[in-house]
């Protein structure tokens, strides 16, 4: 059987005293890897996703975890920040990861958590994504896209959160439309944020991905709080990263977005 596409294959003679030389092949994995970029929730920082960006690194994997304007570093902004505006940090962090000289852009995904989850989605049109992993992704209106986050409406996102919504209604579902990659996403049994209604219009506007993949985390709450919630979201995301990246080595190249 020929090597695949992604091993590089060499031929070789192996020397054996007193016989004529074996004829070998060194197999060797391509120079380029995958690239992963991980996308905090509002009122996080990057400290969520170093732990699973370390596992994800060791399976061969380039990570980049940051924190967006208005938290860690910059918390004192936050009152001033935008979706616009975060929406700036998270394509200047993509193509800083993009840039990144061990990287194949072709295999890149993006793990994003709440409102780094409704974030990933817009980015997907924006830029190259082949898997998209979203943990309990919020849901924002359209409207009022410049006006600072904390301006928003509590009570009318809540409402607007429960709604039956579409592809048709909504930027982030929209996004998910026209995603053709795979996807996983992740709902916490507990949410008070994030109802089930919002994760089942996400699940249902996802009408191109290639392959979809619902996880329920028993007894989580949105923040994952609980130190077992915690292990059980790692292990989900880390076993999925693992089956796509050893399945893209594996097979055929596909068109990617």
């Amino acid at each position: 059987m020929a090597p695949n596409n992604n091993t590089i294959g060499n031929r070789t003679e192996i020397a054996v005293e007193g016989a004529p030389p074996l004829a070998g092949t060194f197999l060797t994995p391509q120079t380029k890897v995958p690239g992963v970029l991980f996308i905090h929730g509002w009122g996080g920082s990057q400290e969520f996703d170093l732990t699973r960006a370390r596992g994800i690194a060791a399976l061969g994997c380039v990570c980049l975890t940051f924190d967006l304007r208005g938290h860690a570093a910059t918390e004192a902004q936050r009152r001033e920040v935008s979706r616009e505006q975060n929406l700036h940090d998270v394509l200047a962090a993509y193509d800083q990861l993009a840039a990144h000289p061990y990287l194949d852009t072709t295999e890149i995904a993006v793990v994003g958590s709440s409102y780094g989850g409704y974030l990933a989605t817009i980015l997907t049109t924006l830029r190259r994504v082949r898997w998209l992993a979203l943990h309990v992704p919020a849901l924002y209106r359209d409207e009022e896209w410049d006006r600072p986050k904390v301006e928003l409406d509590r009570d009318v996102l809540r409402e607007y959160r429960q709604r039956d919504l579409g592809p048709a209604d909504n930027r982030a579902l929209a996004a998910c439309a026209d995603f053709p990659g795979d996807v996983l996403l992740v709902e916490a049994e507990h949410d008070t944020y994030i109802p089930h209604s919002t994760i089942m219009n996400y699940r249902s506007s996802f009408r191109r991905a290639h392959s979809m993949t619902h996880r329920i985390i028993d007894g989580a709450d949105h923040a994952l709080s609980d130190k077992t919630a915690q292990r059980a979201y790692t292990s989900v995301l880390v076993n999925w990263v693992t089956e796509m990246v050893t399945g893209a080595r594996l097979s055929e190249p596909r068109p990617v977005p």
